[in-house]
């Protein structure tokens, strides 16, 4: 069941790329070379890496995706991993446990729920259909070395209420 989270600013270090669906390993790929470049400055992640959705076409199959890993102190970016602050704010949270496939039919319900409770998200909708959000997360929390079968993965979806 969905819950309302406040979440304080949470700083990370990240990747950003415009994908399509059939694209994504692009971004996904990033997320271990990020966390080995945070460990060779000595840093180390602060909690589970993330997809951050900055915007969504669907029907021109377009997605800019960040790939991201918080920090417990901000990190100067290099190249291309940039630092980034998640913004403060009430967070509709869901928690799922199972195959990141199931993830959109997870999403769904989040989003029919709080259309139910009457809830605004912190997003604009272009003509055309495009979203762009303040801040739409998914976290993963299970380490794929430690358990490669995705479907005993858990992982957080995270949205950002207005």
């Amino acid at each position: 069941m969905p819950e309302i989270v406040e979440f304080p600013e949470r700083p990370y270090v990240g990747i950003r790329k415009t994908i399509t669906m059939t694209s994504f390993n692009l971004v996904g790929d990033r997320l271990g070379e990020i966390i080995g470049w945070l460990v060779q400055r000595g840093a180390y992640p602060a909690g589970a890496p993330f997809f951050r959705y900055d915007s969504i076409d669907m029907a021109g199959d377009r997605l800019v995706v960040q790939a991201g890993v918080p920090v417990a102190t901000p990190v100067e970016g290099e190249g291309e991993i940039f630092a980034g602050t998640l913004p403060a704010g009430r967070y509709v949270t869901v928690s799922h446990h199972g195959h990141p496939d199931q993830l959109m039919g997870v999403t769904d319900a989040m989003l029919k729920w709080a259309a139910d409770q009457g809830l605004t998200w912190d997003m604009t909708s272009e003509e055309g259909g495009t979203e762009h959000w303040g801040c739409r997360l998914e976290l993963y929390n299970t380490n794929p070395a430690e358990e490669p079968d995705l479907n005993n993965w858990d992982t957080d979806l995270q949205f950002r209420l207005a």
